[in-house]
């Protein structure tokens, strides 16, 4: 059980020790933590429910993204905490408890994995492994300023981890520090070491970041001075994301309801863009574990209880169209990247709100942020989420996102960046802005 020390992060505590040859390898001497979704030999994997627990055995072995941090020289130091069944990007758990945000104690961590980021925030590990369906590294990341990796869609194995929705589950990682965040991932990746390839094109997605309560400039403007201190100015374009979406991804038709059209709090191709991501969440979460939840009927807390019962009576009507959306998406966002190209947008649009408050405004809230994380979620793309420090004395973040299977590059590229923009975010800070 999650105790108060600790932050409230860990399910349980244990050592893994690495592979006795670890003194010459990457991650030798760093500590890390394990979301409670990866299998770990002798461990019951509990997917953050006790009636999970109760009905499943333990795990006969560990999940290979496990072993491979092992082998390159890691120790884990245990299990932690997560939303039930990883079914919410909020980080509340009514069964083991919320753990506490390092960085904004009155304010909710971020799920689904809410310890991972907690212990990495709270300097109790190193790094730690999340996973990221519909946004809970890139969130938690977010909300307790640290670094998230999402990793492209199936570039690091799944073996061994509970699925949520397969064709999004991406399994990534948190850390402080963007040297370890690279480590970490050329491992999980078995990537080699390649000199860093400058970006050809930075474009920052104006409207999104005009959608954020954030102040717009405060968030790109670390990023674009960084950008051109390194790379020249001349690297950074500017887009209107939404409007390229509904003129190249035709099938979003099908999702623009009234409500995705309230162009004051959102931007309508991108809230159907949301709409046909969480309807295939649904049909694949129901796929993986509608009959489990049928049989049993777990305990679930409020607001998981209504989600959870939703996707087990959701039917495969408009999933066909969902997955030519998904089609249409990736080959607009290929085009408009090509090579090498990254597209910035804030990580989330709101500060990380109060712990407990009024689940219809959370809800709310949470489903406008999809309409920015289904970007990643649907094209399978991979997207860093950077810390830019505290805007009214509460962590915000921007995002970068590049193409599928251009990890290491956009690994490389956060770490020649990272050092930059904290300059530049510390700048801003003084300035009281």
């Amino acid at each position: 059980m999650a105790k108060d020390s600790d932050y409230g992060a860990f399910m349980e505590k244990f050592v893994l020790q690495p592979s006795p040859s670890a003194n010459e390898l990457s991650l030798n001497s760093l500590s890390f933590a394990v979301k409670d979704i990866y299998d770990v030999d002798g461990y019951v994997t509990g997917f953050g429910n006790p009636d999970w627990a109760r009905t499943h055995p333990a795990a006969t072995s560990t999940a290979p993204a496990v072993l491979s941090l092992l082998r390159a020289g890691a120790t884990s130091i245990g299990k932690t905490v997560i939303d039930e069944m990883a079914y919410s990007i909020e980080g509340e758990n009514i069964h083991y408890g919320t753990p506490r945000n390092p960085c904004a104690p009155d304010r909710i961590p971020g799920g689904s994995s809410s310890g991972s980021a907690v212990a990495v925030a709270a300097k109790l590990v190193d790094f730690a492994l999340g996973s990221d369906t519909g946004g809970s590294v890139r969130v938690p990341a977010s909300y307790c300023g640290i670094l998230g990796f999402r990793p492209s869609h199936d570039v690091v194995p799944t073996t061994g981890v509970i699925p949520m929705a397969q064709s999004f589950d991406s399994m990534g990682w948190f850390a402080r520090d963007p040297v370890i965040l690279n480590r970490v991932g050329r491992v999980l990746m078995q990537l080699p070491d390649v000199d860093p390839v400058n970006p050809s094109q930075i474009i920052i997605a104006e409207d999104c970041f005009q959608l954020s309560a954030i102040p717009s400039d405060r968030l790109t403007e670390p990023l674009c001075k960084s950008v051109n201190k390194l790379f020249g100015g001349d690297l950074v374009k500017h887009a209107i994301l939404g409007d390229y979406v509904k003129e190249k991804v035709p099938s979003l038709k099908q999702f623009m309801t009234e409500e995705t059209a309230d162009q004051g709090n959102n931007i309508p191709s991108l809230a159907a863009l949301s709409s046909a991501m969480r309807l295939l969440q649904r049909y694949e979460f129901k796929k993986h574990h509608g009959e489990w939840v049928s049989t049993v009927k777990p305990d679930l807390g409020p607001g998981m209880s209504e989600r959870i019962w939703k996707a087990v009576r959701t039917t495969d009507e408009n999933v066909d169209v969902c997955r030519s959306v998904r089609t249409e998406l990736r080959a607009a966002l290929n085009a408009l990247l090509g090579d090498c190209g990254v597209l910035a947008i804030p990580t989330v649009l709101e500060p990380p709100p109060k712990l407990q408050c009024d689940p219809i405004p959370l809800e709310a809230l949470l489903v406008k942020a999809f309409s920015l994380l289904s970007i990643a979620g649907l094209t399978g793309f991979c997207q860093v989420s950077i810390p830019l420090g505290l805007y009214d004395n509460l962590p915000v973040a921007i995002s970068l996102l590049a193409k599928h299977g251009s990890d290491g590059f956009l690994l490389n590229l956060v770490e020649s960046l990272y050092k930059n923009i904290q300059e530049e975010v510390g700048i801003a800070e003084k300035k009281g802005y």
